[in-house]
């Protein structure tokens, strides 16, 4: 084993071991209000399913890639490739749909008594916990073809119908299903996405103009900077900026891959580092804050 290979593998070792530390920090003490008879907030109760969905995110994706770069190749079965990479597939899923709505739900939260959000937001609890429960049957329909092309690496193999990685590969078809593919499964996370965006630019908007308008309040017990709400809103902008900047640089690696019939291993190190970024960052973004 190289160098280059020695300093991959730490990488990865060393994000997923920091990434799994941090979400089971934030289950525990998340446990631990639940056992002690805490009242959480609606929010903790969407990051409860937004860690989850970070373990699938790092343990189907950091512990597979560390044994590749330790030079193991082979050593997942057909079924185990369809099994990994569906349930990554699935907590990716989970993960961009509980960070949108997050977002959507703290906008609501903080919009103006006055404004037309304030019926929605007595039943946007239900509402948004219905959605979640929803997001999870989705993220299991819409991905479910996708471990049908997932393929163990076999060098025996004929290769020329195959899209090799690091541990698996995928059945390339044609390009006609290719594109099809490219255009329909991002549906979703596309809807999400601009969900996601709208919402934050919203509570911004909120923010900005009620800090104007506490520019001619000088008591500070009327500030809303040092209130609950802000703290949760400034935490919930910080991860969606995050999230919106490991996804954006996953899909440009994403779809650069895909144009090569098998991708280097440099490009499928460089997107599996960013594809498990946001599940490693993320708890600390929350303890931080």
């Amino acid at each position: 084993m190289g160098y280059s290979d020695v300093v991959v593998s730490v990488i990865f070792l060393s994000q997923t071991v920091v990434g799994v530390l941090g979400n089971s920090f934030l289950a525990y003490h998340y446990l631990m209000l639940y056992f002690v008879g805490c009242r959480l907030k609606f929010t903790d109760w969407i990051l409860q399913h937004l860690i989850v969905a970070n373990f699938l995110t790092l343990l189907c994706k950091g512990i597979p890639h560390t044994m590749s770069a330790f030079g193991l190749k082979v050593f997942l079965s057909d079924i185990g490739c369809k099994l990994i990479f569906y349930a990554h597939r699935i907590g990716r899923g989970v993960s961009i749909s509980s960070t949108c709505f997050l977002s959507v739900f703290q906008a609501i939260t903080i919009s103006p008594n006055a404004s037309r959000w304030t019926q929605l937001k007595v039943k946007s609890p239900s509402y948004i916990a219905s959605c979640v429960y929803m997001s999870w049957v989705l993220s299991f329909v819409v991905n479910i073809a996708f471990p049908m092309y997932m393929t163990a690496r076999q060098d025996n193999r004929n290769i020329s119908r195959l899209r090799v990685y690091d541990f698996c590969s995928t059945v390339h078809l044609d390009k006609i299903t290719d594109i099809l593919s490219a255009i329909f499964l991002p549906i979703p996370d596309v809807v999400f996405m601009l969900l996601m965006l709208w919402s934050s630019g919203y509570m911004v908007c909120i923010l900005y103009r009620h800090k104007q308008r506490m520019k001619h309040i000088h008591r500070s017990t009327f500030s809303f900077r040092s209130s609950a709400e802000f703290r949760a809103t400034k935490t919930i902008l910080l991860l969606v900026s995050t999230f919106v900047f490991f996804y954006t640089i996953s899909c440009i690696l994403q779809i650069n891959m895909s144009l090569w019939h098998s991708p280097t291993s440099l490009w499928v190190n460089m997107a599996s580092v960013v594809a498990a970024g946001f599940p490693t960052v993320s708890p600390f973004l929350v303890i931080s804050n």
